[in-house]
């Protein structure tokens, strides 16, 4: 028997989860990273897949999950036990005994029992991303990552997302009393520099700089340095200036309660600032620095990652 007769082309078929993701799995082993994508989105046209996390680019169908490939295996297997089942079955014959010694031949198969199916169910992750740039929908563990289908890095997608959050808290702040409307100002500026400072953290780090934004000065000499370009090249000094107060303002906010040190008359440079007193902050001074981040990183991204 050179084939299986009852085999045929067999179609194994594969299950979105409930929100309509596919489980893929980086083949690097020093990666392994779990990641889901929806089908129907993102690039049309036959292309490559990325690991959103370490960047590896392959043949999609080298990133099923180690879950899918038992999964496959076990359907194949089950096929063709049951196709070669059916092949024997209709071998069977029975001769009933003849001639003077009575003696018979016969061919019987026992009902076979099914093999298992190795179901599995996809895991659940913590962020989901719909690409700006060709509409994928899919899931990662953390927050930054590589798009599977076209490669673009998301963060500056992030980072315009958390400058969006904070902008929220700002219009919010226009119809709070005054206690509430100071501590959502000042909250949108932390959330700002936070935002920043992640997205330059993750940025530097795909190409092993380790640069922490926190401190935008101390960071602009360091990415000069490391990468050759100034993320703040397309402002104007005045709002370079801008963009360091603010900084120096949400330090003060985190580690000070807003009261004015020495270190930040220092570095401020706030003519209207006394020390010990708190720190003024306005909506306005926000709105202007998340547009001056916007720009940062904006360039910071294509500076980095072209």
């Amino acid at each position: 028997m050179d084939h299986l007769r009852n085999l045929g082309t067999q179609r194994i078929p594969m299950s979105a989860d409930e929100d309509g993701y596919f489980g893929r799995e980086c083949p690097v082993k020093e990666c392994l990273g779990y990641f889901k994508i929806t089908l129907g989105t993102g690039i049309k046209e036959p292309a490559p897949c990325h690991c959103p996390y370490c960047g590896h680019s392959g043949d999609s169908g080298t990133f099923f999950t180690q879950d899918q490939i038992e999964y496959i295996q076990s359907v194949a297997i089950q096929k063709v036990t049951e196709a070669l089942h059916k092949d024997l079955k209709s071998l069977e014959f029975e001769h009933k005994p003849q001639g003077l010694f009575g003696i018979g031949f016969s061919l019987k198969l026992k009902e076979s029992v099914p093999l298992p199916i190795r179901h599995y169910r996809e895991k659940k992750l913590e962020t989901e991303v719909v690409c700006d740039r060709c509409t994928l929908r899919y899931a990662i563990y953390g927050v930054f990552g590589w798009c599977p289908d076209c490669g673009v890095h998301n963060s500056l997608q992030i980072l315009n997302k958390n400058l969006d959050l904070a902008r929220k808290e700002l219009a919010l702040a226009t119809s709070a009393d005054a206690d509430l409307a100071n501590y959502l100002i000042g909250d949108a500026l932390e959330n700002v520099v936070s935002a920043f400072d992640g997205f330059g953290r993750e940025i530097c780090s795909q190409k092993a700089a380790d640069i922490h934004f926190q401190n935008i000065a101390s960071a602009r000499r360091r990415v000069q340095d490391r990468f050759g370009f100034d993320f703040a090249d397309t402002l104007r000094p005045d709002e370079w200036d801008k963009a360091c107060r603010a900084f120096q303002k949400r330090h003060l906010l985190a580690h000070k309660m807003g009261v004015i040190d020495e270190d930040y008359l220092q570095k401020a440079n706030d003519a209207g600032a006394i020390l010990g007193r708190r720190i003024a902050l306005s909506q306005v001074e926000v709105e202007t620095s998340i547009s001056i981040v916007e720009s940062m990183g904006r360039r910071l991204f294509t500076g980095v990652l072209p």
